[in-house]
This record gives C-alpha cells, structure tokens and sequence, in this order.
C-alpha cells in the first residue's frame, strides 16, 4: 500500500520536496514533525529502528 500526502506549495519549498521525494514524521511530545527523508540506501541508519526514538533525535541532532 502506497500512502502519500498532499504539502502546501510553502512547506514543499521550505523542505525542497518534489513528485517523488519521501518525508518522514517525527512524532514527539510537542507535536509532530515533517522532515524530508533521505533517498532509500543513504541512511546508514535506517535498520536500526530502536535509535527512532525522540530521546535519540534530540541526542543525535546536532553531529
């Protein structure tokens, strides 16, 4: 199953998304948060889903 999601043309351009592009949300206590994902292969991490949590995000944000 395929989901998508319609952006406003000012959140597209904020992200740089375009046809195609991927997002991801961050879901954390203040709300959630729509990222642009990267390309599927360049993330290093993405196998390691028990680093997905928001503790980590904040940990992790600025290396």
């Amino acid at each position: 199953m395929k989901s998508q999601t319609v952006l406003p043309s000012e959140v597209r351009e904020h992200l740089d998304v375009g046809p195609g592009d991927r997002v991801r949300y961050v879901l954390s206590p203040e709300g959630v948060r729509i990222e642009k994902a990267l390309p599927e292969g360049d993330d290093p991490f993405v196998t390691f889903t028990e680093w997905a949590g928001s503790a980590d995000e904040e940990d992790y944000a600025n290396l």
